[in-house]
């Protein structure tokens, strides 16, 4: 089955319940990584302080990959990207939000500070201090009054191996060919299948313990193999996610035809997930009206999951596939109060 929401927020005076006005709201654990789970919590913070970003921790490209490299620590980008998104819209919220975004950039690119984040030299700062990467964030999360708290999938910095189908030379046959790393993953084409290294490397036990108390998850949006995929990919997350009371949400993309998923419709992301997790369970889907071409089966392979497909509009009004906080706001807010039941 599926349904239409309408995209409305809830109503909420000046100073209703704690947090800037936000009412305390439902229990909700966010999953993903990158700009699709910022996009996830930009929304959700509109709805609930009890709020919980897991993040994964698999980034080796750009500042977050030199640090991993010089430090051997957890890639701090993804973690730097949530914690932002979950400041609040204040002077002081922006400010910080503003600083934990700001890339130093010397004149001729010869500088250590080059293409460095400043929250993810203040992540790196914090874990080392303290000597715990959720500690560091917990203490940055204080600093910035975030609505909600940034936790990693793992305090183990971890890798995606992932398998792309490509032509052999001279017109020869068809061949996988494994690609290291998640930089190198999401520009390879089209992938076949993710994995994580170490692949028996433990989940955060913080992270365990929130999606076991949630009363809602949230799976995506983002990149599907890199981002959102490698929850369900290491074994104690995927244990916790379909072992949880709580009920859960996935979130489609607005492009589906990515360089990961190229040639991919709506329906074969969802059946990524079948493949991944057999046992895992979906209770509502999220998908904007213009991303989905084969809705029927979109439909179909969603109630395989036994799931309910609400469809509406949460693509931003410009040209760029922006979920639109909140169109997105609204959508969460009618599916955890039952809308389209």
């Amino acid at each position: 089955m599926s349904a239409l929401f309408t995209g409305q927020l809830p109503l909420v005076r000046p100073g209703a319940g704690t947090n800037g006005g936000v009412p305390k709201g439902p229990s909700v654990v966010a999953l993903g990584g990158g700009h699709g789970l910022a996009g996830s919590l930009s929304a959700l913070r509109l709805l609930t302080t009890e709020l919980t970003a897991v993040v994964t921790v698999a980034d080796d490209g750009g500042s977050s990959g030199r640090l991993r490299r010089d430090f051997g620590v957890v890639p701090p980008g993804d973690l730097r990207m949530a914690l932002a998104a979950l400041c609040d819209d204040t002077d002081w919220g922006r400010t910080w939000r503003d600083v934990m975004q700001h890339r130093f950039r010397s004149p001729a690119g010869t500088s250590g500070l080059d293409n460095h984040a400043m929250g993810n030299l203040l992540i790196v700062t914090l874990a080392e201090l303290l000597g715990d990467i959720v500690a560091g964030l917990r203490w940055a999360g204080a600093l910035l009054g975030a609505r909600g708290q940034v936790l990693p999938m793992s305090r183990v910095p971890l890798m995606i191996e992932g398998d792309v189908l490509v032509s052999g030379p001279h017109g020869g046959g068809d061949r996988l060919e494994t690609i290291r790393g998640q930089a190198a993953c999401a520009v390879a084409g089209r992938l076949e299948d993710v994995r994580l290294v170490p692949d028996d490397a433990p989940a955060c036990p913080e992270a365990l313990s929130a999606i076991e108390l949630a009363d809602w998850v949230i799976l995506g949006p983002g990149s599907w193999y890199t981002s959102v995929l490698p929850h369900l990919t290491l074994p104690e997350m995927r244990q916790a996610l379909c072992d949880t009371p709580a009920r859960r949400c996935l979130t489609m993309n607005l492009a589906v035809d990515t360089k990961e998923t190229s040639g991919m419709t709506a329906a074969d992301h969802l059946r990524v997930i079948q493949r991944a997790a057999p046992e895992f369970s979906v209770d509502a889907i999220i998908a904007d009206v213009t991303s989905v071409r084969d809705r029927d089966e979109f439909v179909r392979v969603a109630a395989e999951l036994g799931a309910e497909v609400h469809f509406g509009r949460v693509r931003s009004s410009g040209h760029r596939p922006v979920h639109d906080a909140l169109r997105l706001a609204g959508a969460y807010h009618e599916i955890f109060n039952g809308g389209g039941r």
